[in-house]
């Protein structure tokens, strides 16, 4: 007989293995295209279809896979239109933010800006392996965030996440296309003392530029594959 207990533990489940596979997704280690097969991720994750039904339907509904009629979930795929795509939505909306921040932002806002962009700076994007570091990672977007995260619209900070979440895909595809000199702590830095300034013109310059970089390394790859 089922009891109050069970609704909930399958609710943990559904949640486990989405924030399982989201990261997967968001690392690469689920390719862009990749069939997911059900008994594939049955065996991988651990876990019950019902619980990963649920998953993936959440996935889908964040565009990070895709539901096909009579062939099932895939991960999305990339796709120049696609990134170009996003690089114009972030622009737009985390520039937006940035002003908004700016208007609104107090002394804690600006301390915790600067409190991230140094935490930031003593961390490698890289181990030494070569090897995406989890920890810069979760200081890159800590940072990102700090920047608008006192605009004061709870929509737009929605939005700009999930546009960040599917950034995340290509721009960390760029670690591994190094096709230029660049200086990802002095960008930041950059960014950081122009938000903390106040100087809206400045920051919103600085932060599209940022994005673009990104862009043009991944653009420019001579053996990255995006059509």
């Amino acid at each position: 007989m089922p009891t109050i207990a069970d609704p909930i533990r399958q609710r943990t489940l559904m949640s486990n293995v989405y924030d399982r596979l989201r990261q997967d997704l968001l690392d690469g280690q689920l390719k862009p295209g990749m069939r997911l097969r059900f008994e594939d991720l049955k065996a991988w994750y651990g876990i019950g279809l019902s619980p990963l039904r649920e998953a993936l339907n959440r996935l889908a509904a964040e565009k990070l896979v895709e539901l096909e009629e009579h062939k099932g979930f895939r991960v999305a795929p990339i796709s120049k239109a696609d990134l170009l795509d996003i690089l114009f939505m972030r622009k737009e909306i985390e520039s937006m933010g940035i002003r908004l921040a700016i208007e609104k932002g107090d002394d804690r806002w600006e301390a915790n800006i600067l409190a991230t962009t140094h935490e930031l700076r003593k961390r490698e994007s890289l181990t030494p392996e070569g090897r995406i570091d989890p920890e810069w990672e979760a200081r890159h977007r800590a940072f990102h965030f700090s920047l608008v995260s006192a605009c004061g619209s709870k929509r737009l900070l929605e939005v700009r996440d999930l546009l960040f979440d599917h950034a995340d895909r290509y721009r960390r595809l760029s670690h591994h296309y190094p096709m230029e000199a660049r200086d990802h702590a002095l960008e930041h830095d950059d960014i950081a003392k122009a938000v903390v300034s106040r100087d809206a013109e400045a920051a919103t310059y600085l932060i599209k530029r940022h994005f673009s970089r990104t862009v043009d390394i991944l653009l420019s790859a001579p053996d990255l594959e995006i059509l």
